[in-house]
């Protein structure tokens, strides 16, 4: 490695640790600097903690108390405080106050996450407006849609945003339901207080207080599972 490069890198070190240094000095900590990449447009608030490996971009801020752990990427976000970001990646979005997001979980850019907000693990938020309370918990995509106060989504769940030419919205009332594994096929409007059986796609929109259920009737066929696993290898 030439001299030159070797200077660069310094060079780099140096003013990423002083950065770091800087943040510590106002109460922000760092259990462990290694990895951590800070700009210095970002801004972050007293008692925070950083772990390892974390990356904050642009203009970035992120309020007091709050916990970013290890692997998390957030670029030009605004975030509230005591909110936790776990092993997840941030864009252009608004996080409010005791929110917290992760692990392995994507905001999106143009998101709102209200406080109070809990966004699983392996969640994808897209262009939307998340209300205060609401879970999204697990494995759920929500694009381009509002969503109420204290909604419950349940694992596997699809907003479906797009038929191929278009985007289009879901509107979600407060205090909804939306059971394991539904699809809600935008544009529709579930109303407030909807309960929403699991397994089903939703294509017309449901009123205050209404149940839905939507998914075939199960048959069973005596025996012929078994019939059609004769001849089935097993490895063990």
């Amino acid at each position: 490695m030439s001299e030159n490069w070797k200077a660069k890198m310094t060079a780099a070190e140096e003013n990423r640790l002083a950065i770091i240094g800087g943040w510590m000095e106002k109460g922000v900590h760092f259990p462990c600097p290694d990895g951590v990449l800070i700009d210095p447009e970002v801004t972050i608030g007293a008692g925070t903690t950083i772990e390892p490996g974390v990356i904050l971009k642009g203009h970035t801020v992120i309020g007091e108390n709050c916990t970013i752990t290890a692997g998390s990427r957030i670029e030009d976000c605004v975030i509230g405080n005591e909110t936790t970001i776990n092993a997840s990646q941030c864009y252009h979005s608004r996080l409010g106050d005791q929110v917290s997001v992760g692990p392995f979980s994507h905001i999106r850019p143009d998101s709102v996450l209200e406080d109070h907000v809990h966004v699983g693990d392996f969640v994808e938020i897209k262009n939307s407006v998340i209300g205060v309370g609401t879970a999204v918990a697990h494995l759920t995509y929500v694009g381009d849609s509002d969503v109420g106060r204290n909604v419950n989504f349940g694992c596997g769940c699809v907003t479906v945003n797009y038929d191929g030419v278009h985007k289009n919205r879901c509107r979600i009332g407060d205090a909804a339901f939306i059971g394991c594994n539904t699809n809600l096929i935008a544009p529709v409007t579930v109303g407030d207080r909807v309960f929403i059986a699991a397994g089903s796609t939703i294509t017309d929109s449901l009123e205050t207080g209404d149940f839905a259920i939507a998914r075939a009737r199960q048959v069973v066929k005596p025996q012929l599972g078994a019939e059609k696993l004769r001849g089935r290898k097993l490895k063990y």
